[in-house]
């Protein structure tokens, strides 16, 4: 009798002791799981939020898609130091920049883009949903100017190339994805840390006529211009005669400097600056064979190697 009391008594100890384990268990695999609900609610929470810091397509004005083909990425390697006015394009007419500044310093590239509105208070070089998840000391904030126009620094990767900008909204308390293209045409050639590039002085041509190859790129691919091309020589500058292909340009802006047609008849033909040879040189032209005229970015290329006297 007194075993079977020691056997009951070892056996209640047992039970007792499982039963205390498997609850320990239980509320350690209950609390793991609370953890994991938790960590996923944080995400989807931390998600939502971040979705609801990024316009919508629907809340988003019709934006105008920029063709960059035909164009070459310029990068900071590729520029002498300084600071140089360029022109931006921007996707949406709600994002409009109405002068820019370029400065090239220490291996970067910075811009100061000056604001047609006062509506956005930080952008971010980068998407909405990147921008919405940074810390504020990581957003560019606006600088007021003297005129009441709003400016923003931000540090440029490449020139001709589309970058994604986000602008965060002062009214709306969103995020508004842009895409930005800084243009290179507004670069002087002989900032240009080209090689290629051969000016008047370098491939010492005295004052005169001549001719040389002249190549197109850019727009549709349809455009073509006559080749070679008649240049003039004088005072160390050179100046070339375009001939188009059709008649419906009816000005060749070089930089800032527009450029009208020297003809009435036949196909538009324009007198025009050349910097240099053998390097793509930047020009826009307008043409009015669309609905409304319409600027085209172009390069032309001329070929030193081609270049013949013409004797008078």
């Amino acid at each position: 009798m007194r075993k079977l009391k020691q056997f009951s008594l070892a056996l209640a100890v047992v039970c007792a002791l499982s039963t205390a384990c498997g609850q320990s268990g239980s509320t350690e695999t209950t609390a793991a799981s609370a953890e994991t609900t938790a960590e996923t609610t944080a995400e989807t929470a931390s998600a939502d939020e971040t979705k609801a810091a990024v316009a919508s397509g629907e809340e988003t004005a019709a934006e105008q898609t920029l063709d960059t083909t035909g164009l070459v990425p310029v990068s900071a390697e590729d520029l002498k130091e300084g600071t140089y006015e360029i022109s931006v394009e921007s996707s949406s007419s709600m994002f409009k920049i109405t002068s820019c500044t370029l400065t090239v310093k220490d291996g970067a590239m910075t811009a100061k883009m000056t604001m047609g509105g006062t509506g956005y208070l930080y952008v971010y070089m980068g998407t909405g949903e990147e921008a919405a998840k940074t810390a504020e000391t990581d957003r560019i904030p606006f600088e007021e100017n003297s005129d009441g126009t709003h400016s923003f620094t931000v540090p440029v990767k490449a020139l001709n190339e589309v970058l994604p900008c986000a602008a965060f909204s002062k009214k709306k308390e969103k995020w508004y994805d842009r895409e930005l293209v800084f243009e290179a045409s507004g670069i002087p050639a002989d900032a240009l840390l080209n090689s290629s590039l051969k000016t008047v002085q370098d491939l010492s041509l005295a004052d005169g006529t001549y001719t040389a190859e002249v190549s197109l790129s850019g727009g549709s691919g349809r455009a073509s211009v006559e080749s070679p091309a008649v240049i003039e020589i004088k005072d160390g500058k050179a100046e070339a005669t375009i001939i188009w292909s059709s008649s419906n340009y009816d000005y060749v802006r070089v930089e800032e400097e527009k450029f009208l047609p020297v003809n009435t008849e036949g196909n538009s033909t324009f007198v025009i600056p050349v910097a240099g040879f053998d390097s793509p040189l930047t020009i826009f032209a307008d043409t009015t064979a669309m609905s409304t005229p319409h600027e085209i970015e172009y390069t032309l290329t001329f070929d030193s190697s081609t270049l013949a006297e013409q004797k008078q």
